[in-house]
């Protein structure tokens, strides 16, 4: 008599299974041959290779934009580091009228209508400048959070600079006496700003910096100048020192401003023959090779309760001090 089975109870035939059923085939197959140096993405050569043919599509990428030629260079767009944001209802305004090459002028939604802003837009419509009205965040953004943009900026080229040499000749062409400002290790761009101002409010042919350790005329040196950047032409000296012996040669006097100077402004004798000042940071004040190149060291005489004076306002006092003893001869 048969056994009766479990419930659920299936009988399996247990013992060694023949072969694999074919899992293992593969790896059982050869790979084929060594495959190339180059052709392996983690060896050396192989990323050198893969380097190069990036490189060569992206070159194919440019020339094919390009279109060849200077014209297709020109269609590019631009970069964020070849313009420059300004601000400020005078700035802007100043800077129109001057004629100064911009881009775009951008207004803020609902912006209060004053004659500045009126005269901005007039002078913006004449010369055919796009005009676009954008909400005040995205101004904000546009001018950078810490600037006081007044609901008005524009976008404007790089700044071009002219040569050190160019700013005599162009005085000298007009018959004046070249008035210049050098700076010396200056860094701040509300000083350059400042310092164009006055360059242009007393007479001034035009202002030099350095081309390194100095600033350029920026964004914020643009609304420090109230637009006198654009009629005030800056130039860049490729080295200081040597650029003020250049001068020299042309028959300029070289002066420094510092307060340990052998010569008081008061007494200055040459204010009436071609100048350039040279202007010193506030904390080191003038190089030492700048010093050596200078015809003669000036101060300013101030109260001995004060330390020194902000570099903007040194120039500034010294710049009148030159056009008022101008004006008396």
């Amino acid at each position: 008599m048969a056994t009766p089975k479990r419930p659920g109870a299936s009988k399996k035939k247990k013992g060694p299974t023949v072969g694999s059923g074919g899992q293992g085939r593969q790896a059982l197959e050869g790979r084929g041959p060594t495959p190339k140096a180059e052709d392996r993405s983690w060896h050396p050569a192989g990323k050198r290779k893969a380097a190069q043919e990036r490189l060569a599509a992206a070159k194919g990428r440019g020339g094919a934009s390009a279109g060849g030629g200077q014209q297709g260079r020109a269609r590019s767009p631009k970069k964020n580091g070849d313009v420059e944001v300004v601000s400020g209802r005078n700035s802007v305004l100043e800077a129109l009228r001057a004629k100064v090459p911009a881009t775009t002028l951008y207004i803020a939604a609902r912006v209060e209508m004053d004659d500045r802003v009126k005269e901005s837009l007039a002078l913006a419509t004449k010369k055919g400048i796009p005009v676009l009205e954008v909400m005040r965040p995205e101004l904000d953004r546009l001018t950078g959070e810490n600037s006081v943009n007044q609901g008005i900026a524009i976008t404007v080229p790089a700044y071009q600079y002219a040569h050190p040499l160019d700013l005599v000749a162009r005085a000298v062409d007009r018959g004046q006496t070249p008035l210049l400002v050098a700076l010396d290790g200056i860094t701040d761009p509300r000083n350059l700003g400042a310092i164009i101002r006055s360059t242009a409010a007393f007479g001034g042919h035009g202002v030099i910096v350095p081309q390194r350790r100095s600033v350029g005329v920026t964004a914020a040196a643009w609304k420090t100048s109230a637009g006198a950047a654009a009629r005030t032409p800056v130039a860049m000296a490729a080295n200081l020192t040597q650029t003020l012996k250049a001068m020299k040669a042309e028959g300029v006097f070289v002066l420094g401003l510092d307060g340990g100077g052998d010569i008081a402004l008061p007494g200055l004798e040459l204010a009436d023959r071609p100048l350039v000042i040279v202007v010193g940071s506030e904390g080191q004040g003038l190089s030492r090779l700048v010093t050596e190149t200078c015809d003669a060291i000036v101060s300013i005489p101030i109260s001995a309760a004060t330390e020194s004076l902000n570099a903007g306002i040194a120039a500034s006092v010294a710049l009148y001090e030159v056009a008022r003893r101008r004006a008396e001869r």
